[in-house]
């Protein structure tokens, strides 16, 4: 940029909770290198109440379709940081007229912004939070070591939370996985692990998930020998945050609910198969993951075509063993 800072910053946020999540430091860089500038974050409707959690953003507009972007992102703005790879979201930051527009040149946006960078190869293989950050740095703006992924949700989530639970000690079992089939473990594993933590913590077993994971979450309560509480499909983004908040621990696939434990500070152990445990492990303080062993993990499929053998070399004894120690913490 030339001389002066911007004093409006729209950040396009990631489509997906876990990379929203794991793009937080690089939002967190971004206030850091301009303290005064009003910061709007523009992100889908099914992410963006979680940038209310957020304290380094100044506001948060929801956006889809074509019309619907180019018209907020047609506020004045002086700079769009993109944090998303498509070409679409490119061409919404030009059409609205923003002067600076900075990003990776992916899909071969390169020429719709301003500045841009290809994805540097030692990012490969390391947290997707050096991914976002890597390109802050391309851009010229200083970053941080910290890995800091943490949101602060508001009270009245952990209240809406806490409502649905009820009194009592509470883990969760998220057993859902969007993109697939393939990143599910097995519900007779996450069944097993949690009456076996159940008796471990002396707490009772909630089930979260979209209204998509509702089968997941029938699978695991059916093979389950004590009882459980099935939430999955019956929270909104809010109320979900406030819900996992509330838990004594979290086991859960590699998923946005992870993230969200992680984030959140609680214990939580994600299993992982075929996606790479490298690049999309929960951070934060008290979480872990446990990677199948498997000659073609991490292929990355959405269906396995073989026999989910990466999935299946975890076993429910580890994954208690894990999450009991980070409670332990």
């Amino acid at each position: 940029m030339s001389g002066s800072l911007p004093s409006r910053v729209a950040i396009r946020a990631p489509n997906w909770l876990g990379d929203v999540v794991l793009s937080l430091p690089a939002v967190r860089d971004i206030r850091r290198a301009f303290p005064e500038a009003r910061i709007s974050v523009v992100a889908r409707p099914s992410v963006a109440p979680l940038y209310e959690a957020v304290p380094e953003v100044d506001a948060v507009l929801e956006t889809a379709g074509l019309r619907r972007e180019t018209a907020i992102l047609r506020a004045g703005f002086d700079l769009a940081i993109l944090l998303t790879n498509s070409i679409g979201t490119a061409i919404h930051a030009g059409l609205a007229g923003i002067p600076e527009r900075w990003g990776y040149a992916t899909q071969g946006r390169g020429l719709l912004l301003t500045r841009s960078t290809p994805v540097p190869e030692s990012v490969r293989g390391r947290s997707q939070v050096h991914y976002y950050r890597a390109m802050l740095a391309a851009m010229g703006l200083p970053t941080s070591d910290a890995l800091d992924t943490s949101i602060a949700p508001p009270p009245a989530w952990k209240g809406a939370g806490r409502a649905l639970l009820g009194p009592g000690r509470f883990f969760g079992i998220a057993p859902g996985a969007a993109k697939g089939s393939a990143k599910q473990w097995l519900p007779e594993r996450f069944a097993a692990a949690a009456d076996r933590l159940g008796v471990e913590l002396g707490a009772s077993v909630v089930l979260l998930g979209s209204p998509a994971d509702r089968r997941a979450a029938a699978a695991v309560a059916q093979a389950m020998t004590s009882p459980s509480t099935d939430l999955s499909g019956k929270t909104d983004l809010r109320t979900f945050v406030g819900l996992i908040a509330g838990l004594l621990g979290l086991v859960a696939n590699d998923s946005g609910a992870m993230h969200l434990g992680a984030a959140l500070g609680i214990p939580t152990v994600g299993v992982f198969g075929p996606t790479n445990a490298d690049e999309t492990h929960p951070v934060g303080r008290r979480a872990g993951f446990l990677r199948g062993v498997a000659e073609c993990s991490p292929c990355k499929y959405v269906t396995c075509p073989i026999d989910h053998r990466c999935m299946t070399s975890v076993t429910s004894a580890s994954v208690v063993e894990v999450l009991l120690r980070e409670v332990r913490s």
